[in-house]
């Protein structure tokens, strides 16, 4: 199922469904230069849908939603659009950030608190961005290529593209998974694959506000978050729990996923049971 929401602005906002209405509510943000599709085996999981009220936005720019012009760089505009998600919810939602998603649930935190979350899982994420800044540490595959993925032309951009999904998992991806994300990120527009980036700001007060529970999930061989950063938002905010999947990369939950469902399940039912609403 999917359904629009208006984002900050007016923008409007794909966002794909899944689960009975009014139960607990588990949004899912994606990362850079791809879309909700990436979630689309937890979308089809019974053992999620049948307990839970799945909402996975497109961001702006990217999938389905509206490419703007502008916005990208402003952390009122993220946090506005993931408020506009959230709304959808019934209640407390727990909120997932993977990879860029990570630092769109710190700018939702740096503008609204976390009244309205029930919980928070930082996946291979970053929460900072801007040179050494902590939280947004980045290592070689993403920074080997990074000035010919941001390119307009697709044939220089297609070949980085390619290898910095090729190498970003060290489970590697099967052959659909990863030709389906490059389309993906060669539909991206370039203009908003670059306008990403150009940002420069840090989290500490905004992490170190947060009282609701925090799980952080990395993969100790990602070479595109490196899992300092993980560790700095673990470290971070108060009382979080960190789990390391050895041997993974930027992807647990597409190359260790039966260990991430379970940490994911644990999760959902501890952070619901906190706030007064379980599982159906």
């Amino acid at each position: 199922m999917s359904t629009t929401v208006t984002g900050h602005g007016g923008a409007r906002l794909a966002v794909r469904t899944a689960g009975p209405l009014g139960a607990p509510a588990l949004v899912l943000l994606h990362g850079w230069a791809q879309s909700a599709a990436v979630w689309r085996r937890l979308l089809a999981d019974p053992g999620l849908t049948e307990r839970y009220r799945l909402l996975a936005p497109d961001l702006r720019g990217h999938g389905d939603s509206e490419v703007t012009e502008s916005g990208y760089d402003d952390p009122e505009v993220w946090a506005g659009d993931l408020a506009a998600v959230l709304a959808e919810a019934s209640g407390p939602a727990v909120v997932l950030g993977w990879s860029y998603g990570g630092l769109v649930i710190a700018d939702y935190l740096r503008v609204h608190g976390d009244a309205a979350l029930a919980g928070i899982v930082l996946l291979g994420a970053i929460t900072e961005i801007g040179p050494d800044r902590q939280g947004g540490l980045t290592g070689p595959v993403m920074n080997a290529g990074l000035r010919e993925m941001l390119s307009p032309d697709e044939g220089i951009a297609r070949p980085a593209l390619r290898t910095f999904i090729e190498r970003g998992t060290a489970i590697p991806l099967s052959q659909d998974e990863q030709d389906r994300q490059l389309g993906v990120a060669l539909s991206t527009p370039a203009a908003v694959r670059k306008a990403l980036f150009k940002r420069d700001i840090g989290s500490a007060e905004a992490l170190a506000g947060v009282t609701v529970p925090t799980l952080v999930l990395h993969g100790d061989s990602d070479e595109v978050v490196l899992p300092m950063a993980g560790r700095y938002a673990a470290d971070t905010v108060p009382g979080a729990a960190a789990s390391w999947y050895p041997g993974c990369g930027h992807a647990p939950f597409l190359e260790r996923p039966a260990d991430f469902d379970v940490d994911l399940a644990h999760f959902l039912t501890r952070s619901h049971a906190e706030h007064g609403k379980m599982g159906l």
